[in-house]
């Protein structure tokens, strides 16, 4: 499928013309970064799965957005690093969150090579992201021991995987969503694990949070 537009610029735009919605700050990554229902039943899972571990483990939030939930995780991880790919939001997150295990750095983690951490996270970002895009994020989780993705799904049975143009809408509009266990994708993991499972009247469909661990 053609990508007409660079998804850097694709991101740019939608914050700048806040197509996710305004709650009056520079930056605003939408509903589902600040809806406390949606946000705290997943705070609580990867809270719950971050604080398992004898020693803290180090975690890579790869699409941070405006760090409205990945603030609440930072205490729980030897080091949290933000990735996003509009360079003013990092700039923005750099200024506005502070903490000696913090770092954030503007990265397409599609294209460029990413942070080794213990812990990959990614929460609603896969799903924005077209198949191609997706099978070169894909290459690089077998670096992480552990991966938590959400994704935003239909109920019940569907097709995984159909391909989008990034930027416009997600796989539900196409009744479908992202499954990296499927084919073309067909990640390898040891473990699956369900973290959270969250039905959105409202919003339609589902989000589910699941935790892999690859080695």
């Amino acid at each position: 499928m053609k990508q007409p537009w660079p998804t850097k610029e694709v991101m740019e735009q939608i914050y700048k013309m806040k197509l996710w919605g305004d709650n009056s700050t520079e930056f605003y990554s939408g509903v589902g970064s600040h809806n406390p229902e949606i946000i705290h039943p997943y705070i609580e899972a990867v809270t719950s799965f971050l604080t398992s571990f004898k020693e803290p483990i180090t975690v890579c939030d790869l699409g941070c957005g405006d760090f409205n939930v990945g603030k609440k995780l930072v205490k729980h991880a030897r080091k949290y690093v933000g990735i996003d790919i509009v360079p003013d939001l990092i700039t923005y997150n750099t200024q506005k969150f502070k903490a000696k295990n913090l770092e954030f750095h503007c990265l397409d983690i599609a294209k460029d090579p990413l942070p080794k951490t213990d812990c990959a996270i990614l929460r609603q970002v896969l799903q924005h992201l077209s198949n191609i895009e997706i099978q070169q994020v894909v290459n690089k989780l077998n670096a992480f021991k552990y991966i938590i993705l959400t994704e935003h799904l239909p109920k019940g049975d569907f097709e995984p995987n159909k391909d989008i143009i990034a930027g416009q809408g997600i796989r539900l509009k196409k009744e479908s969503g992202v499954n990296l266990l499927a084919p073309p994708f067909n990640l390898q993991v040891k473990e699956e694990k369900l973290l959270s499972e969250l039905a959105l009247d409202e919003f339609k469909g589902l989000l589910r949070t699941t935790l892999y661990k690859v080695y």
